[in-house]
């Protein structure tokens, strides 16, 4: 039995449901959002509450239960408050710029690095901070992770991007020993 999956969905208010055969659509003050719901899941609304059961007893059944459960929630989350990452840019000269279909950012490289903005997904740039936001957590985390990789923050001294809040494990530098005579 899936501990997640049989925890209840509750509605907050502003957020519609229509659920039909193969699909959910969910819409609310930020937006709306649709995904496909497998064959062997059953999603059902009942008293501003939705709850997600497997049709069947097979193995595949249960461990899509948890996954759509999690997924329709985090589609709820998305359109009644939306989602933001924060991410540090720290380094000399290291600079990000957001621009109209993209952001720019400058860590060392000989160009820039551009990377496009997927429909839903914005961007913003406070001095050494950058805060993607949209309704899909999905697409949030994916896109940060794509920033994050342009430039990891390296072991030595830091510099590079990293989600704010991240530890970095710092390592020591050389040790240079003094040769005997």
């Amino acid at each position: 039995m899936s501990r997640i999956g049989k925890k209840s969905i509750e509605l907050p208010q502003g957020v519609k449901v229509e659920i039909g055969s193969d699909a959910i659509k969910v819409s609310g003050p930020k937006g709306e959002l649709s995904r496909e719901l497998h064959s062997d899941i059953l999603v059902e609304l009942k008293d501003n509450k939705i709850f997600v059961t497997p049709k069947r007893e097979s193995k595949k059944a249960k461990a899509l239960w948890g996954l759509y459960r999690a997924l329709i929630f985090n589609m709820v989350e998305g359109v009644n408050k939306g989602y933001e990452k924060r991410l540090e840019i720290e380094g000399v000269g290291f600079k990000a710029e957001a621009q109209a279909d993209c952001i720019s950012l400058n860590v060392g490289y000989i160009h820039p690095v551009k990377i496009k903005k997927p429909e839903g997904v914005n961007f913003a740039v406070e001095k050494n901070v950058i805060v993607v936001t949209g309704i899909d957590k999905q697409k949030v985390g994916q896109v940060s992770a794509e920033i994050r990789e342009v430039k990891k923050a390296e072991p030595y001294k830091g510099k590079g991007i990293k989600y704010q809040g991240e530890k970095i494990r710092r390592k020591e530098g050389k040790k240079v020993v003094a040769a005997k005579k």
